[in-house]
């Protein structure tokens, strides 16, 4: 599982430390982003299997970013998106983690970087069926990170809610608004429980596996099926089984792409450089654009929306480009900075 600094939280009750907290968890949850995306372009046309259980994550992530962005409006913050620090380093750390913990990398799709990357970065602190070992040092898990924002907007109560309710963003991907302390935990409810399903079950609050599910379900190669009439009693652990229909994986039909691109990695003047260049261009402006939608101006997001169509089709194009070494170029997911 990731773990989080316990410092996130240290100054969570003075004035500025809830906004600062949220803006960790809205950077946090986009940081998933760049590594799910790359895998996912990297399968290219085949393997939909697969390529439509990491969408489905991909857009949940999405909503989540939404979410917590409404959550930091809502009580008069403003969330920060358009800064260079906003993107995560790859390969590097997830914000928030601690030093120890999982390097983050940008791969081509793979079985074994599912289980280590994805499943790591969804694993709840007792995931069902796959119980882990006791750490001998425990530090925050993202899923208490939540818990304890969700607790300190309650002890705040109605008051800390003085942002302006024209900054809220609604629509795709069930994306709500949140006015009040209900809006704001059931927000965080909903964010929690479809990364982690809940304690017993491996469903989030729509009856959908939660992402640590879906992502073993891809490692294990078959769907997760509940036990028909388990008897009275039947630990929760064991009311499911990967034993559903198959999950097919033509590993030779994911592309040669390389691990970790990086725009100096790409001479000038080569079609590689071109294309990463008008990738991370577009990557860009769909971090400005998203700055504008959470900042007062909601009726660009039809327009973001437009922006991560192009950056699929920019990839894939870019991801059938060889190097020369049997390997494919890859889009590097850095901030450029584009000219008004």
């Amino acid at each position: 599982m990731i773990l989080l600094r316990d410092d996130l939280l240290d100054d969570l009750y003075q004035p500025e430390g809830l906004h600062h907290a949220l803006q960790t968890a809205i950077e946090l949850e986009h940081a998933t982003l760049p590594t799910y995306l790359y895998s996912l372009y990297s399968l290219g046309n085949d393997n939909k299997q697969i390529a439509d259980l990491i969408l489905s994550v991909i857009l949940e992530e999405m909503l989540h970013f939404g979410l917590a962005c409404n959550i930091l409006n809502a009580i008069g913050g403003s969330p920060k998106i358009d800064v260079p620090g906003f993107i995560p380093v790859f390969p590097g750390h997830l914000p928030g983690g601690v030093e120890s913990g999982l390097c983050v990398h940008l791969k081509r799709f793979s079985k074994q970087h599912d289980h280590d990357t994805f499943m790591v970065i969804e694993e709840p602190e007792n995931p069902l069926n796959f119980p882990t070992a006791a750490l001998a040092k425990k530090p925050l898990t993202i899923g208490e990170f939540y818990t304890r924002i969700s607790k300190r907007i309650e002890d705040a109560g109605q008051k800390i809610f003085t942002g302006d309710p024209a900054r809220q963003v609604e629509g795709p991907l069930s994306l709500t608004k949140v006015t009040d302390v209900t809006s704001a935990c059931q927000a965080i409810s909903l964010i929690k429980e479809q990364g982690e399903g809940t304690s017993t079950s491996p469903l989030d609050p729509e009856h959908e596996l939660a992402h640590y599910y879906r992502f073993a379900e891809i490692y294990h190669g078959r769907r997760l099926v509940a036990v028909p009439n388990p008897p009275p009693g039947t630990p929760d652990d064991q009311k499911y089984r990967y034993d559903g229909d198959p999950i097919p994986f033509d590993p030779e039909k994911v592309l040669p792409v390389i691990d970790d691109p990086k725009e100096s990695k790409y001479p000038r003047s080569t079609q590689a450089h071109y294309l990463n260049d008008n990738f991370n261009y577009t990557y860009t402006s769909l971090l400005k654009a998203l700055h504008l939608v959470f900042n007062g101006q909601p009726d660009r997001l039809e327009s973001a929306i437009s922006l991560m169509h192009s950056m699929r089709e920019l990839a894939m194009e870019m991801m059938t480009v060889p190097l020369g070494d049997g390997s494919n170029a890859g889009p590097s997911f850095e901030y450029q900075p584009v000219n008004p």
